[in-house]
């Protein structure tokens, strides 16, 4: 257990759709913090103005919202550490970034960004660092008075942190063990723009310090950022408030080379959004996990899976259950692989252990999104629950339940034709008058009327049953027949057994 109160933070840049890769660091970090009885935090780090995206930082907190994933403090929640846009956090900044440049841990910059491209076109691998910042347009390699008469006529600058020769930083990673880093191979990064906003570098740290962050939950991607994270923390006198470091494994595409991305996912032909992205900028749609039909249970289920398991076979697990699991020792080092089909059967699994209750909002909007009206709630649930374990997504209720509501527009007349006979045609005449006569309309007794009636005739009842179900249907698939026609229910039943007979008799 930690030993000091649980405070997790997603900082997310509102700059375009939130990957599943990022709903799983969501995931991870509120699994920890319910776990612990601690503080989940929402802070949206929108610092980058140029890559700033309107509607973005809403789409996140709407995709928290369908995963069911709320945080204690945000933006729309608010807090004790109010405000949680770094743009709102702009004026707190500069005062740490001027404080490190006072104890000559980081520095002025004045190059144009001109200067530092002509660098980057005639230096291979150019950085600004120790190899080449004295020869640069810095506060280290010009006189105190020009930096002052820089900093008088207000040119424009950023400040940078100083990176130290030779020296090792290090630190003990949750996940990953001891991690260490030559600082020789780190640039000296920009922690405050010219136009006054910090990079994340900067903002990172003081916000975790300030906010009382105690674990720190990110990607491996940020893993090379982490001796400037260190640094700071120490050059700022706050080590010994430094959360603890968990970098998790990344999302790997299906092959298992590589991070997997947006692109992989237009390849391969499956979303890796939470929820479909409309980026304004571009006119782009991006796919999501919502839009294809899957449920939130489900998606979160398989975030859980890719890198983290409760050392058991089980597979299944509700929220609350992952809660009670979750051990941030039991997350992988090593990368996951995504598996769409495996992602699939999640959802598939989840609709069949879900109650029809749950699932009856989003099955009416598939159905009315495709025409199909629907005004009987009760009638609603009995079809969910006959044909749910039959769907794979939410969008196959459609095809799976829509001749519920509406009769067969066509027939699958060419897997009756081939065998159709007047026998046959005359059998189902008579099987009307026994539906109209019947005074128990359920599967069991109306499957014995059936066979007895088959039997009376000579026919088999296996070659009955596939034109019954393409006349209630119009094609080869649904639950059993006779719990089709019991829901549908005498008058409809029978309608439909003399429409289909006109199609097979012609």
């Amino acid at each position: 257990m930690p030993d000091k109160k649980v405070r997790v933070r997603f900082a997310p840049s509102p700059t375009g759709g939130l990957h599943l890769g990022g709903v799983r660091t969501v995931l991870f970090n509120y699994l920890f913090a319910k776990k612990h009885h601690g503080d989940f935090v929402l802070r949206i780090e929108d610092t980058d103005q140029n890559r700033y995206v309107e509607g973005a930082e809403q789409y996140i907190m709407d995709c928290l919202k369908w995963c069911g994933l709320f945080p204690d403090e945000s933006p729309e929640a608010g807090g004790p550490y109010a405000p949680y846009r770094q743009s709102e956090r702009k004026s707190i900044y500069r005062e740490y970034a001027e404080k490190l440049v006072r104890q000559g841990h980081a520095y002025y910059a004045f190059d144009t960004p001109e200067e530092l491209e002509q660098n980057r076109r005639e230096i291979p691998n150019f950085q600004y660092g120790l190899a080449y910042r004295d020869g640069l347009r810095n506060s280290l390699s010009l006189t105190q008075h020009e930096v002052d008469e820089l900093l008088d006529r207000h040119t424009p600058h950023v400040i940078r942190i100083k990176m130290p020769a030779d020296e090792r930083v290090s630190f003990d990673d949750v996940i990953r063990g001891h991690v260490s880093f030559e600082t020789n191979q780190v640039d000296d990064k920009v922690l405050l723009k010219a136009d006054g906003m910090p990079t994340y570098h900067l903002a990172v740290v003081v916000d975790d310090y300030l906010m009382k962050i105690s674990h720190a939950f990110r990607g491996e991607e940020w893993l090379p950022s982490a001796p400037v994270h260190l640094l700071l923390w120490e050059y700022l006198g706050w080590k010994a408030d430094m959360p603890q470091w968990a970098h998790l494994p990344l999302i790997l595409k299906p092959d298992g080379h590589g991070k997997l991305s947006k692109r992989d996912g237009a390849r391969l032909g499956f979303p890796v959004y939470a929820m479909s992205w409309f980026d304004a900028k571009t006119g782009e749609l991006t796919p999501g996990f919502r839009e294809l039909g899957f449920l939130p249970e489900a998606f979160l289920n398989l975030l859980a899976t890719l890198g983290w398991n409760d050392g058991t076979d089980q597979e299944l697990f509700t929220l609350d259950e992952l809660i009670e699991k979750f051990s941030i020792d039991r997350v992988s080092k090593a990368g996951a692989k995504f598996d769409f089909e495996k992602a699939k059967w999640f959802n598939a699994e989840w609709i069949k252990k879900s109650e029809a209750g749950t699932l009856k909002s989003e099955v009416r909007k598939v159905l009315e999104d495709k025409g199909v009206v629907v005004t009987d709630e009760n009638y609603l649930n009995q079809v969910i629950d006959l044909v749910k374990d039959r769907c794979v997504l939410l969008t196959d209720f459609y095809q799976q339940s829509a001749y519920f509501f509406e009769q067969p527009k066509e027939y699958d007349v060419n897997s009756v034709k081939p065998k159709w006979t007047d026998a046959k045609a005359e059998f189902f005449n008579a099987f009307i008058g026994t539906i109209n006569s019947t005074k128990v309309f359920e599967p069991a007794a109306l499957e014995t009327d059936f066979k007895a009636l088959a039997e009376e005739k000579g026919i088999k009842a296996g070659e009955l049953m596939l034109p019954f179900r393409i006349m209630l249907v119009g094609a080869k698939f649904g639950p059993h027949v006779f719990d089709i026609a019991t829901l549908l229910g005498k008058e409809e039943t029978v309608k439909r057994i003399e429409k289909a007979l006109v199609a097979f008799n012609n």
